[in-house]
Formats: C-alpha cells, structure tokens, sequence
C-alpha cells in the first residue's frame, strides 16, 4: 500500500513539475506582434527628433502596440547590444563580427541590420557671428584649439556620442580634442549655448535643425544660424546639409543611420524595422529633412545658390 501511494505520489508530484516547467518556458516567450505588444529599443539621442516621429505614426497605425525609445549617448547604446530586454539598437553603425557572434551565442537570435537614412552634423553659428563659411580643415584646426578664429566647438558630449566619434574619426583623424571644447549634455543644449554664445561653433544631427517645418526646429533656427562647408565636389562653394546636397555627396559630413535589430521571433522590432524600411517610414525620414536609405529621390537641376 505505501508503495503503491508512494509511487502515485512521485508520479503526481513528476507531472506538476512538467507542467509548471512548461508554463514557465510558454510565459517566457515572448508575445508581442507586429500590430501588438511592448518592447523597448535603444537609440542614439541625435536622432530623437526622427525617430520620435516615426514612433508616433507606427504606435497611431497600430494602437495596441507601445514602443519605448530609450535616448543615449551612442557608446552607450552600443553596450546595449549585450542586454536581452533591449530588442533594437539604432546608431549611426551595425554591429561588427564580434558582437554578432556574441548576440548569436548569449541570446540565440540571428541579428540584423540595415541602413534606413543618411543624415549629417550641422554646423551652427551665432546669428552674430561674422563668419559662416568653413571648410573642413579650418573646422579642423577649430577643433584642435589651433585656429586663429579662437571659437569654442561645442559638442553633445566630449566622449561617447556618435558626433563626437564621428569627428573624431573622419575630421580629427586621430588628432585630440583641443582644451577649448566644450561639452553639452544635449544636442537641444548645444544649440541653447551656441545661441548664447558668440563666438561658439556647435555640432549636431541635422534631424535637430534641418526641417523648417517643425516648430520646434524653427525656434531653433531663430536662435542660431547653419554655417556653409566647402563642397566635396564643387571647387569654391561652399553647401548647406540639405537633402540634395546629402543624397549626391556633396557636404563633407555625412553619417547612417542604422537599426541592429536582435529578435527571436518575427514580433513588434520586426514589425517596426520593415515600417522605417517601407514606404512609410521613408517618407518619414524625407519629411524630415534626411535622405532615405531605401526609397529613390529624384533630384533635378536647379539654379538657386546657397
């Protein structure tokens, strides 16, 4: 008789632990969709104009969905490659070999990424400042704290963000910053200080201050001014970061912007990554004033100088 109970009991006892373990692995994954759901991203703080926009218009699309965009210095960001809960990274690089090696391993996903928009790092000036002009040599030497125009560059940050490696990587080239840099915390505060500032020279995103149809953008553009940089391709002119002058190269500073999506299943960051590759979401980035990585722009001849 007890063994008889003994064995029912272990039987019964074998059978809940089943079932727990199997309740246990369904709860854990995942359960979001393409129209529903809560997932979180990282992404780049020079692009939160952007991408707040895009955000909006896919979670108004499908209003069961909530997308929460954590903004951050782009190093930071990158650490986010290694956090599970995090189901996309938007920078201005994917991910090198090693980090999808380690994503594939740690949290068996197969990532991807894809480069959905060009933007670039706007100049800016204080509307009393006497120069506007720069070629990328003098924004050099400005940089360095070697120049005889003594401006103070101005960056959202002076270690970490994607603006500062981007000058640090195709305008310093290995050079140091100068002593005379100053750091903001914002890429908003860069455009706060230069606009007090006479003689400083910011840099930031271009999705900050290139759409003339945002109002927020336009109060910025009524406190500060975008410089001209010498053109790549035309011999003594000097070009503003629109979209024309993105999409043919011609202005000197121009970056990715790239989403590294890592999810195991074809959920919400799948979902919104085909939005911004989709018809949709590149009219977004147009509208905005950058050049989409995906759609074709047509761009015709015109005779208006800048």
């Amino acid at each position: 008789m007890y063994t008889k109970l003994y064995g029912w009991l272990g039987t019964l006892v074998i059978s809940a632990a089943i079932t727990a373990c199997g309740n246990n692995t369904e709860s854990a994954l995942p359960t979001d969709t393409r129209e529903e759901g809560t997932i979180h991203i990282s992404a780049d703080e020079s692009f939160k104009p952007v991408i707040d926009a895009q955000v909006a218009v896919y979670e108004s699309s499908y209003p069961k969905t909530k997308i929460i965009v954590h903004y951050k210095p782009e190093a930071e960001c990158l650490k986010d490659f290694g956090v599970d809960s995090i189901r996309m990274v938007i920078a201005t690089r994917g991910f090198t070999p090693a980090e999808e090696k380690f994503m594939t391993d740690s949290f068996k996903v197969a990532p991807k990424y894809s480069t959905v928009a060009f933007d670039a790092i706007a100049v800016l000036v204080n509307p009393t400042a006497p120069d506007s002009l720069f070629t990328v040599q003098e924004l050099r030497d400005i940089i360095k704290g070697t120049s005889p125009k003594k401006l103070i560059p101005v960056f959202d940050g002076v270690r970490a963000t994607s603006t500062v490696r981007y000058i640090m990587d195709s305008v310093l080239r290995g050079d140091s910053l100068g002593p005379s840099v100053v750091a903001a915390q914002t890429s908003e505060g860069v455009v706060d200080y230069v606009s007090r500032t006479p003689n400083a020279i910011g840099f930031v995103g271009v999705s900050w201050v290139g759409n003339r149809q945002d109002s927020t953008q336009l109060s910025f553009l009524q406190k500060v001014k975008i410089a001209h940089l010498e053109s790549r391709d035309l011999e003594g002119k000097f070009v503003q970061p629109v979209q024309a002058n993105i999409y043919v190269g011609r202005y000197p500073l121009i970056r990715r912007l790239v989403y590294n999506l890592k999810e195991r299943h074809r959920g919400l960051g799948n979902g919104f990554a085909s939005f911004m590759e989709g018809q949709r979401g590149q009219l977004i980035f147009r509208r905005a004033f950058l050049v989409p990585g995906t759609l074709k722009l047509n761009v015709r001849p015109t005779s208006i100088s800048e």
